[in-house]
């Protein structure tokens, strides 16, 4: 039987037509009727000749349709005056010289499907990507906002009736370099750039996309990178010192057991992280193996791996991190950071945390629902009448993300975790409804939850795991009721 989606639309969906348009489609958008004695998006740029040479790139990609439509977007816009600096930097005289991939791509740069206030932006990246997949990242000088290292916000928060502008006074020159590429482009990295060569590390770090069905997915890293004047500080001024350092094997560097190869990979992290994405206190973040993983604290400062007896920590080099790739990002880090196994800390997984479920047009956008329990996605298997993706932005009981699963009637239902650190975990859940069920962790009948217990309050189970594993969670219901799952939580016992 066929999956259905429910497309209810939110505040901060992106519209339909939005996705349309970015696949290419050629169908003419049914423009909105503006009840607002605003302008739209489109209107504002045409209506202003300093803005012309953008008003014209719009038309020519079919852009300035879509900037006419509810949205709501933001619209990054550089004049007439920038727009000229961008053809000498490219070499042409005219928009018209370069190819209409190109030109749409430069154009889909500067559109964001939300609506991004200057107050939204921090430190990091803007929360959502852009028309391109791409997450534009964002700094200050002072009090001037800085994107992608380049360009600042001249003028902000032109409210439209479909969105924002802001003025920028540095045309957004599409991303195009992989995470690896950043780095071995540029000579101060060099040492460290050879580790990932050596290692062939730089293989899965050149990944921008690959095929996932019908589709292309994405890839996410974050690179820990080091400068070659770090390394020197500590004696190391090649490449075969550092291998040196590390392992005794310098023939096998390419084996995921040997010490160097460890080592660099510890530097690579299994998404991206933004500064903006690393969460206040003690959090743990994997690595590309998910065989370990790296400790950030967030307090007065960014720290790597907290010693909380001593304070020591490896520390940011915050004015050199947060460097865009088209698959990450790369941060810049002040000591060599050595492989440790952190201390476990609390973890907070979501059960809609899924590569396979992610990858669908409804995620973070509206309900989605399933029938086929046993091959629909890897990591999630149910009986019953069906299986829901449940999205509500506002008003809703969700921990995280505003999204959980959720089922009817008579069910169960299975999720296979990532791997979670070795250890010793009291583990509870956030879930509501109104239903009896019983836990099972890795097939073992662990606790019976009572629709009346207390969330995230009752306890699944206690564990003590001695293998850095994934793990299995089935809950099945006792009588018929509704049930939303949203969490699964790790408490480290002390």
């Amino acid at each position: 039987m066929k999956n259905i989606f429910l497309r209810i639309p939110t505040h901060t969906s992106k519209l339909i037509l939005f996705a349309v348009i970015l696949f290419g489609c050629k169908q003419e958008p049914i423009l909105w009727k503006v009840d607002s004695t605003k302008q739209v998006i489109t209107e504002y740029v045409d209506s202003k000749e300093e803005f012309s040479e953008f008003s014209k790139i719009l038309e020519s990609t079919g852009l300035s349709s879509l900037l006419a439509v509810r949205g709501p977007f933001t619209l990054f816009l550089p004049s007439n005056e920038q727009m000229t600096a961008y053809y000498a930097e490219k070499g042409v005289k005219s928009y018209s010289e370069f190819s209409e991939s190109f030109l749409k791509d430069m154009a889909l740069n500067h559109i964001i499907g939300i609506q991004i206030e200057s107050g939204d932006i921090g430190l990091g990246a803007i929360r959502d990507v852009n028309a391109l997949g791409d997450y534009i990242v964002t700094e200050f000088s002072g009090a001037d906002i800085i994107l992608n290292k380049k360009s600042k916000i001249i003028k902000r928060d032109i409210l439209a009736s479909n969105g924002v502008i802001h003025h920028i006074n540095k045309v957004l020159d599409p991303v195009t370099k992989s995470v690896y590429e950043v780095l071995a482009s540029n000579p101060s990295y060099s040492i460290f750039t050879q580790g990932l060569n050596r290692t062939n590390l730089k293989d899965t770090l050149n990944i921008i996309t690959f095929p996932y069905g019908k589709k292309t997915a994405r890839t996410r890293f974050t690179i820990l990178a080091i400068a070659d004047t770090t390394f020197n500080r500590f004696g190391i001024t090649s490449i075969n010192d550092l291998i040196a350092k590390y392992t005794n094997a310098p023939d096998s560097i390419t084996y995921i057991n040997n010490g160097f190869y460890r080592y660099m990979e510890y530097h690579c992290l299994a998404n991206t992280y933004h500064l903006s994405d690393l969460k206040l206190n003690a959090n743990l973040y994997p690595i590309l193996s998910f065989d370990n993983n790296v400790s950030i604290t967030v307090d007065n400062d960014y720290k790597i791996n907290l010693n909380v007896l001593s304070n020591e920590y490896t520390p940011f080099v915050i004015e050199q991190s947060n460097n865009p790739g088209k698959n990450g990002t790369v941060h810049t880090i002040s000591g060599l950071l050595p492989v440790i196994q952190p201390t476990p800390t609390t973890i907070t997984w979501e059960t809609t945390d899924h590569f396979d479920l992610k990858q669908g047009d409804y995620y973070t956008k509206y309900y989605a629902r399933w029938f086929d329990g046993q091959n629909t996605f890897a990591n999630i298997k149910w009986e019953g009448d069906y299986l829901l993706y449940y999205y509500k932005n506002h008003d809703a009981p969700v921990q995280v993300n505003w999204d959980c699963l959720s089922a009817s009637g008579w069910w169960w239902v299975e999720v296979t975790t990532p791997k979670i650190m070795k250890g010793k975990y009291r583990i509870t859940s956030y879930q509501w409804g109104g239903t009896d069920y019983s836990v099972y962790v890795d097939g073992v009948n662990t606790a019976l939850i009572k629709g009346s217990d207390p969330t995230p309050g009752a306890v699944w189970a206690e564990v003590d795991w001695t293998k850095t594993e994934r793990h299995k969670f089935k809950i099945v219901t006792l009588s018929p009721g509704l049930l939303f799952w949203d969490t699964i939580i790790f408490t480290p016992i002390k």
